[in-house]
């Protein structure tokens, strides 16, 4: 990213939809999940770099809780590249400093991925750098109605008043509890949707689209976000 200007912000929370890769492998008469594999390169590639921009957190869409519902050959790649990015997550990101975090409901995932989710987010528990999380079987209704149990059990059991549902207990019971709502979302692919991603966290949130498909995603479109970012006015609600 070039010096920018004294007056730039730079979002302390970005969530990243990164959509695209099926259609980038089927313009290049490849199979879809082609698409994914390079679509993990430029996951670790932009990652990096974002880190070294000074945001705090960044969140990124792997795989929701509507992906399932894919062909059954294209599920199993993403379990293989999923695989494959963990084994080398052990050690990525070292350099940066990246503190790696799992959000979504992990307990649907094989024995062998669950593993070596708990063994990434050890190893890198103790990092000061930013903070990456990496949204796996994620879906924004079903993270909403996990908190709500939780407050109706709360409450039911004796350990909450009704007097103490605020939106603060609502936001500690989400998978992103003790930390900022994002400032802006990028998605790629051209869609303008958020399609189930962070619906509680997004109410305030700059969005923006691009029609770059995730794996041509580069600095350059990312510094384009980031300077549209700065050209938005945020006035949560009011004037």
């Amino acid at each position: 990213m070039k010096k920018a200007p004294i007056e730039w912000r730079i979002p302390e929370h970005i969530g990243i939809i990164m959509d695209g890769n099926g259609r980038w492998a089927k313009k290049r008469g490849l199979p879809r999940p082609i698409g994914h594999t390079y679509g993990a390169k430029t996951f670790k590639n932009i990652t990096r770099y974002i880190s070294r921009q000074g945001v705090k957190y960044l969140t990124l869409y792997a795989f929701s809780t509507e992906n399932w519902k894919r062909p059954l050959e294209e599920v199993n790649a993403l379990m293989k590249i999923f695989r494959q990015y963990l084994i080398d997550s052990l050690v990525n990101f070292r350099e940066d400093d990246i503190k790696v975090v799992f959000i979504g409901d992990r307990s649907a995932f094989p024995s062998d991925i669950i593993q070596l989710i708990n063994e990434t987010e050890e190893i890198a528990k103790d990092r000061k750098g930013m903070q990456l999380n990496i949204a796996m079987n994620y879906g924004g209704r079903a993270e909403i109605l996990s908190a709500v149990k939780q407050i109706y059990e709360d409450i039911r059991d004796g350990r909450m008043s009704e007097e103490e549902l605020t939106e603060a207990s609502v936001s500690s019971r989400l998978y992103t509890a003790g930390m900022p709502d994002p400032d802006l979302i990028i998605r790629t692919g051209g869609e303008h949707r958020l399609s189930n991603f962070m619906l509680y966290q997004a109410a305030y949130a700059e969005f923006y689209s691009t029609d770059t498909l995730w794996p041509d995603f580069s600095e350059k479109d990312f510094d384009k976000a980031v300077e549209e970012f700065n050209q938005r006015s945020r006035r949560f609600g009011g004037v």
